[in-house]
């Protein structure tokens, strides 16, 4: 760890010496980006320093005690020693936890994506269950959404529905709700009662500002629509609408939400963007996941994370066994306790990893 540590020392005394060098000073974008690394580094840096310190200290009252006769002076040092020991070890855990590598992505806005599974017209409406969840979760955090893309059943729920959400560390807070969601209830449509057990998917997905996944026209299928109000009655005479397919994957996404066909259009593109970036980097991470025990599960898309379960007022997330009693209050937006516990979880795994 302290190998690691003392590489971090070394680039930050080397971005601050930077940072004084004329030719930056007069270069903003690059004292910019240095500032922001600096403000990164920092709080392990100092830390660190917090740790030499009190690593001297205890040195000093380890050898007080040693050639102390007064037995005092020498249940202070012990006391003091005591101490000292604490807050190293309190520190060196801290110092592990800035270690870990941020990811770059946890300040993103994100488009989240629901669609219904198993369980027919009830999938459809508990799709709609849960994108109200997440919009009332956004609300509580001041954060905008808005709804991208849609295609709605005819009984008050979804086959897909996309919402973007802004919001500084959006994506921080909702990635780990990616996977397949479960509820047990008796749907509205059900009239002898039965308990019934349906699915539906979440993918979230970060914006992507520096786009690294480039799309080929060619294999875009690009039409252009009439946006579609209540009753599918035409809102406007000029067709507005886009609907794109991307060939290579068969994904499809059809954006009536902005004003014009080249807005449209645009949105549409990025939302695609998103999508094969997630992709890709599930493909990079796949190796590794199979290899960790992870405590939070494999994020895979068919691995069912959470229950809903209606009867009992209960949810659970299946990937660290925690459970809520209050469903309710959950689908009314507070899925903060499940998200801390997941963050938390995370850490836990990622420490394991900090030598």
């Amino acid at each position: 760890m302290f190998d690691k540590i003392a590489k971090v020392v070394r680039r930050y005394e080397e971005v601050e010496r930077q940072m004084t060098d004329p030719a930056i000073l007069s270069d903003h974008m690059k004292l910019t980006e240095l500032a922001q690394e600096r403000s990164d580094l920092q709080a392990l840096v100092e830390a660190y320093q917090r740790h030499q310190k009190l690593s001297e200290e205890l040195r000093e009252a380890e050898t007080m005690m040693e050639l102390e006769d007064d037995p005092d002076m020498v249940a202070m040092a012990k006391d003091e020693i005591d101490s000292l020991g604490e807050q190293i070890e309190a520190l060196e855990i801290e110092m592990r936890r800035l270690l870990i590598p941020k990811d770059p992505r946890d300040d993103k806005n994100v488009y989240i994506e629901i669609r219904a599974g198993a369980g027919g017209d009830e999938a459809g409406i508990f799709a709609g269950d849960l994108l109200r969840m997440y919009t009332r979760y956004a609300e509580g955090r001041n954060w905008k959404t808005d709804i991208v893309s849609e295609n709605a059943t005819g009984v008050g729920g979804y086959k897909e529905v996309t919402m973007s959400v802004k919001g500084k560390g959006a994506y921080s807070r909702l990635k780990f709700e990616s996977g397949v969601h479960r509820v047990q209830r008796v749907p509205i449509t059900e009239s002898q009662g039965r308990i019934h057990t349906s699915t539906a998917t979440v993918a979230v997905m970060p914006e992507i500002d520096d786009v690294e996944i480039t799309l080929d026209e060619r294999d875009l299928e690009i039409t252009a629509e009439f946006s579609s109000g209540p009753g599918g009655q035409h809102m406007q005479k000029n067709a507005t609408a886009a609907r794109i397919i991307h060939k290579p994957t068969g994904m499809m996404v059809k954006i009536q939400s902005e004003r014009s066909l080249t807005q449209n259009k645009r949105l549409g593109m990025a939302i695609i963007q998103a999508r094969l970036q997630e992709m890709e980097e599930e493909k990079q991470h796949a190796a590794v996941a199979a290899d960790r025990k992870s405590q939070i599960g494999t994020g895979d898309r068919s691995e069912k994370i959470r229950t809903y379960n209606y009867p009992q007022t209960r949810v659970t997330d299946h990937r660290i066994g925690f459970s809520n009693y209050n469903l309710p209050v959950v689908m009314d937006g507070d899925i903060d306790p499940f998200i801390d516990a997941l963050t938390i979880a995370d850490e836990a795994e990622k420490l394991a990893d900090v030598a």
